[in-house]
């Protein structure tokens, strides 16, 4: 047998058995324990789920369809029992605290005590007759690893984020309301969030719970009279009525960056985690960025795999399992599986639909290549040389229109393949008639039909744009957050804007399209932007020379 290739399944699952497991404060967590049907101890693999036990082993028939399909569900990330066990695991599901069958609260979003349960569970399952001592984890970990249980091994930590204020409560400051649809299940339309929804049983928004009162009335008020929300009445409720969806209502209160999102974000853990782990995802939203985040933060043996979106959509992911396996086989069974004498970075390049091996990320050998934004909608290698006027687009509030306005900009059609791989950001120069509006960027491949997919995108909200320029890269400038400063309207301010990685092939003939707004318009979970009519400019001149930052592979411009 190759190192690479996993062992055929050799166990069936025995009946589940549910127990109630006490954690350090009394509170019990209600887990689902699938043993293989045999004598002896084996390895355990442990799940934390906050979408109810249960419904990760639903047989679900796969593939389902992605968008407009009401049996897709993205909740089901906890693994493929049949398949752990099959091959020589324990699988262990639990309800986190507040949530399906378990005890306690759960008190607003990515606790202190997730990381606790994970440690007290993680102990309780080394202790078990049927266990040899040695666990790992799959699905979301990195709060557990953290606390580091002296029996957990390895993780593989799948679709991650980093950073809970950047990467999942808000996009560049703007609030989005994933959490939303994630509390509800199917808030709004069928869509890539679609899923059952969080089995809250004892949620408690947290702002309500930790406040002084006579703070907290003040906070309340001030935030139900944002006339930005106040637009969009669904959300204006979540906040008015919190019970209706605590951790969302804890967004809202929070609109900045503090320490509400820091002491629950996992980039100010990452040195705590000294087990080794290998994380990934699709490259779509939030998950690369969360994922390299991640995989450069930590100091610890460390593996990624970037997937396509169609490798993810069958749950949970069992196209990935067999690279699941090999991962904890080495780590938990000491089986050599190869696994570890690869490159540590595996990355599907989209476009030409191939899988690539890599040693570092950013890649070495980027050619970081300026485009620049230029009249008539150009992107161009090129810089001003005249002083070539704004480019204008007006856009109204959705309470008064639901049209989208934007501008584009876009790269002559590529005579040659062009590899596009990594992080990339822009640099634009603007004006606006107001104090504050929300920058919308998105990136698109263009073929010679018109067609256009997007590749990726970024947001950035005009009152944050303040930089901390000891933490920021060239193609990832790290924003401050923690305060509104106003935009002087009619002053042009700098912007930047980190746009999430991707590895692209543009093929010959394609065009790189950009196209900068101020508000989504797609169905459903739209971001709580401008109520107020605002001019846009954009400028592109000698002195304000914007321009996109792209990582190009060599000989490929």
């Amino acid at each position: 047998m190759k190192k690479e290739e996993s062992a055929p399944p050799e166990y069936r699952v025995k009946d589940k058995e549910t127990m109630l497991v006490l954690m350090r404060d009394g509170v019990r967590l209600a887990v689902d324990i699938y043993r293989p049907d045999a004598e002896g101890k084996f390895p355990a693999l442990l799940a934390l789920c906050v979408y109810g036990k249960d419904l990760q082993v639903l047989p679900v028939k796969q593939p389902q369809g992605r968008e407009n399909s009401l049996v897709w569900d993205g909740t089901m990330e906890s693994g493929n029992t049949s398949q752990f066990v099959g091959s020589g695991y324990v699988h262990v599901i639990a309800d986190v605290r507040g949530c399906g069958d378990s005890e306690g609260e759960y008190v607003g979003m990515c606790s202190h005590t997730e990381g606790e349960d994970g440690y007290d569970i993680i102990e309780w399952i080394a202790a078990q007759p049927w266990c040899d001592g040695n666990v790992g984890m799959v699905g979301v970990q990195t709060y557990t690893a953290a606390e580091q249980p002296p029996h957990l091994k390895a993780i593989f930590p799948w679709e991650v984020w980093s950073d809970l204020y950047t990467q999942f409560a808000t996009s560049g400051g703007v609030i989005h309301p994933m959490i939303y649809r994630l509390y509800s299940g199917r808030g709004m339309d069928p869509g890539q969030t679609n899923g059952s929804g969080i089995a809250h049983k004892n949620h408690v928004c947290a702002t309500i719970r930790n406040t002084p009162p006579d703070e907290l009335e003040k906070l309340w008020k001030n935030r139900l009279s944002d006339p930005d929300l106040m637009v969009y009445s669904i959300y204006w409720s979540c906040l008015r009525y919190p019970t209706k969806s605590p951790l969302f209502a804890d967004f809202l209160f929070n609109p900045n960056d503090g320490p509400f999102y820091q002491e629950r974000s996992p980039y100010t853990k990452f040195d705590k985690i000294k087990v080794p782990l290998y994380t990934g995802g699709p490259w779509v939203g939030m998950w690369p960025d969360g994922a390299f985040a991640l995989y450069n933060g930590v100091d610890v043996p460390r593996k990624i795999i970037m997937a396509p979106l169609a490798l993810c959509d069958e749950r949970p992911w069992y196209q990935l399992h067999d690279e699941v396996l090999r991962w904890f086989d080495y780590w938990l069974k000491g089986i050599d599986t190869g696994v570890m004498d690869e490159p540590p970075i595996k990355l599907y390049v989209n476009g030409i639909n191939e899988w690539r091996y890599e040693n570092e990320w950013p890649l070495a050998r980027t050619q970081w290549t300026k485009y620049y934004l230029r009249s008539r909608g150009r992107l161009m290698a090129e810089a001003p040389i005249f002083n070539e006027g704004p480019d204008c687009f007006v856009q109204q509030p959705l309470d008064e229109t639901s049209e989208v306005n934007s501008i584009k900009y876009s790269i002559a059609p590529f005579s040659r393949d062009v590899e596009v791989i990594g992080p990339m950001a822009i640099c634009f120069y603007a004006a606006i008639d107001q104090q504050d509006t929300n920058w919308n960027v998105t990136l698109r491949d263009v073929d010679q039909a018109g067609t256009k997919k997007m590749m990726t995108a970024g947001w950035l909200k005009a009152s944050h744009r303040a930089v901390d320029e000891s933490r920021s890269e060239p193609w990832n400038p790290w924003h401050i957050h923690t305060e509104n400063v106003p935009v002087t309207p009619g002053k042009v301010y700098e912007y930047t804007i980190g746009l999430s990685h991707i590895a692209s092939v543009f093929r010959a003939g394609h065009r790189l399209e950009i196209e900068i707004a101020s508000m989504d318009n797609g169905p459903g979970s739209l971001h709580i932007c401008s109520s107020k009519t605002t001019t846009h400019k954009i400028h592109h001149d000698p002195e304000f020379a914007s321009y996109l930052l792209l990582p190009i592979m060599p000989g490929q411009k």
